[in-house]
């Protein structure tokens, strides 16, 4: 697939967590194809050793692993690096009930025929988001101070 017009302009830098290689190799390929500098783990702690050293925009963490599951990587992550971006992949989305809230992740997704869709899709979007400049607050979520001056002026 060769790089469209979109996805060249939002490439990133992004680990892919994984203790199956082949999962590891074939997300990789398709995001390498995007445009994006992958890197690649198979083991949690290494994962986190990795992110101690590099700046990542996006890491992406299977979540049945041996010695530590996703849940418990991205926990060691965010106290690292609390502004990184987080996917997690799982075949027990719905069996044990991961999502969003309760994984600490900024996506979930369910390992399917869909997968590598959804993983595209959400890249972009977390890369999209990481691009967008701070904006202010709308007005109601000022401090009272600031309305006040507000008004006055």
């Amino acid at each position: 697939m060769p790089n469209s017009s979109s996805s060249s302009s939002l490439s990133g830098r992004i680990l892919l967590l994984d203790d199956n290689s082949l999962g590891l190799s074939a997300r990789r390929s398709v995001l390498e194809e995007l445009g994006h500098k992958v890197m690649t783990s198979g083991a949690p702690q290494d994962a986190l050793e990795l992110c101690g050293k590099q700046r990542f925009d996006i890491v992406v963490t299977d979540y049945k692993m041996p010695k530590m599951n996703g849940v418990e990587f991205i926990t060691r992550l965010r106290k690292q690096n609390p502004t990184v971006s987080v996917i997690l992949i799982s075949g027990f989305t719905d069996t044990l009930g991961l999502n969003e809230a309760n994984t600490g992740a900024d996506v979930v997704i369910q390992k399917s025929s869909h997968e590598v869709s959804h993983l595209v899709r959400s890249v972009n979007r977390l890369l999209r988001k990481r691009q967008q400049p701070a904006r202010k607050p709308p007005a109601s979520q000022l401090p009272k101070v600031e309305k006040i001056a507000r008004r006055r002026s």
